[in-house]
């Protein structure tokens, strides 16, 4: 997903910190390499792929076997129904079989049909196949059109 490079957040000094603006949160937040990395995806999402910003979100809470766990980014059909759980990683870390089982434990909360997992050099996105429990990986991110019903 080299087009993310061409991507970038709108960037700001404020008291000897760096702020990055979330279009989806509406408001700066502290610029960590993680925080980049899922500035850029959503912005790719909204800007390349059309993915609407009011039905996208940052951080949701979601309770895992008791405890509190938190997904990058959620991403929801036109019914408001989750559809993509994203997983953002800071460039240095791989996106590894560790990554795929943690956003797995995430979809059996939320049941989504994609999943996505991205470190601002890689992405990697599944289809999720319920009947046979596996994830099949697709070639590229899904378009809106594949999301929004």
């Amino acid at each position: 997903m080299a087009e993310t490079a061409n991507i970038s957040p709108q960037v700001r000094e404020v008291e000897g910190r760096t702020e990055v603006w979330d279009i989806v949160r509406k408001r700066y937040v502290a610029l960590t390499p993680e925080e980049w990395v899922r500035q850029q995806l959503l912005l790719y999402f909204h800007q390349v792929l059309h993915y609407p910003v009011e039905l996208m979100q940052v951080e949701g809470t979601i309770t895992l076997n008791g405890l509190s766990r938190r997904c990058d980014v959620v991403v929801y059909n036109e019914k408001v129904h989750p559809v993509m759980i994203v997983e953002c990683k800071k460039p240095e870390v791989a996106l590894n079989q560790k990554v795929v089982d943690q956003i797995c434990r995430y979809n059996q909360v939320l049941q989504v049909p994609y999943l996505c997992l991205f470190n601002g050099k890689s992405v990697l996105c599944f289809q999720v196949d319920f009947v046979k429990k596996r994830l099949n990986a697709m070639s590229s991110l899904p378009e809106w059109n594949m999301l929004k019903n």
